[in-house]
């Protein structure tokens, strides 16, 4: 065998042995990463409780198998109706807050800002507020989560 054979040889074996690492990577990550996720609605209030004008902060908990789970919405009531939105800024997922006096959305972290309707206003956010789906049945309002 000439060296220049066993050199092409080396490196396809070489580029073989990584295409199958990445392979084995991918069919192992890929089961738990594109999991489609179901949605299920969890008790958030009575209805006699929602807001008729403004945003309201809402904590609330939800036991998922055999962890309880803490969560938060807001809950943002205009004319159109009521909307429910995730606390989460779609640009890298910290928590925002209603600013009262300003009336808009602010995310501490890079300045993301978000109006009443969850559209957003200035900053690094490449999309709106998430609006979770709700349901009101039996004079109870349920939020649904992905989970």
């Amino acid at each position: 065998m000439k060296r220049r054979e066993f050199l092409r040889d080396a490196v396809r074996g070489f580029f073989i042995a990584l295409a199958a690492f990445f392979a084995a990577v991918l069919w192992y990550i890929y089961p738990s990463r594109m999991q489609e996720k179901k949605v299920r609605y969890f008790f958030l209030m009575d209805e006699a409780d929602l807001p008729r004008k403004g945003v309201r902060k809402v904590d609330f908990s939800y036991d998922l198998g055999e962890r309880r789970i803490s969560s938060r919405v807001y809950l943002a009531a205009s004319g159109k109706g009521i909307t429910i939105f995730s606390p989460v800024c779609t640009h890298l997922g910290c928590m925002v807050n209603w600013d009262s006096n300003r009336r808009e959305f602010l995310c501490p972290c890079h300045g993301g800002r978000y109006a009443m309707d969850g559209t957003v206003l200035g900053g690094p956010p490449p999309r709106p507020l998430t609006e979770l789906p709700w349901k009101v049945e039996q004079e109870k309002v349920y939020v649904g989560i992905a989970v």
